[in-house]
């Protein structure tokens, strides 16, 4: 089985070289690893450069947001499964695409295969913020606001050629109108991988403040509704208190 990993970027030179190495240093073979920068300013392109002979495409050319430049690499993609891993996450460790292509391999049926994801501190890659569980996700929550992890799930490339890319209609939640679309709609097969795969740094867009928590459920509920899914604000909101709980849930698993 082929894998491609998908990198988008732009001037995030203070956390590429992290993402990089991590994709690099997988044990598995098969990787076809793809970056997409957004015509960074930074040193960004600079440091890629440094791995450009390991890095299967490079593209820098400016583009229409983050999700643009995702759907530039899923197109470039010739992988039987891509993975999405942003430019300040980076894999949990050196076995997790050995992992996802084994579960796929025991879970043939599985068009999406999703792990969890802890979000640790910027200045503390070894201080854990938050654990987001996929365990308890089921279709019918996204109706809630719930949704796998994104950086931490792998699609089958004919389900993108198949259903569509990211929709450039959403400013930060894109993603979630994907698993709407693949999931809920379309009904797709998946399957858990009850792994910490990656680990993202807190302070992205879609957990920057409360502007954009308010902006993210908005566009959650019109996510739904394009689909011809019924939801509303309050159903989205419910998930609140139990999202408050992943600040003191830990991954049972030592983290290496």
């Amino acid at each position: 089985m082929k894998v491609s990993i998908v990198t988008v970027c732009y001037n995030s030179e203070a956390t590429i070289r992290d993402t990089i190495e991590s994709v690099l240093a997988q044990s598995y073979s098969d990787i076809e690893y793809i970056i997409v920068d957004g015509a960074s300013s930074d040193r960004t392109m600079a440091i890629i450069d440094e791995y450009r002979d390991r890095i299967t495409n490079v593209v820098s050319e400016s583009d229409k947001g983050i999700y643009d430049a995702m759907n530039k690499g899923i197109k470039l993609a010739t992988g039987d499964v891509v993975g999405i891993l942003n430019s300040d996450d980076f894999y949990q460790n050196n076995a997790v695409i050995h992992d996802v292509v084994c579960h796929f391999d025991s879970f043939t049926d599985s068009d999406v295969v999703f792990g969890d994801v802890v979000f640790v501190a910027p200045g503390n890659l070894e201080k854990i913020i938050r654990f987001y569980r996929s365990g308890h996700f089921r279709p019918w929550k996204l109706r809630f606001g719930w949704m796998p992890p994104h950086p931490a799930t792998f699609i089958k490339k004919r389900a993108y050629d198949q259903f569509g890319l990211y929709s450039l209609g959403f400013k930060i939640s894109s993603d979630y109108e994907m698993f709407v679309r693949l999931l809920l709609v379309h009904k797709l097969s998946f399957s858990r991988i009850n792994k910490v795969l990656v680990r993202m740094r807190t302070g992205g867009v879609s957990t920057a403040g409360i502007k954009s928590r308010l902006l993210l459920n908005k566009e959650i509920v019109r996510a739904c509704r394009k689909n011809g899914i019924y939801t509303n604000l309050l159903f989205v909101l419910s998930k609140l208190p139990f999202k408050l709980m992943e600040l003191f849930y830990r991954p049972s698993e030592r983290l290496e």
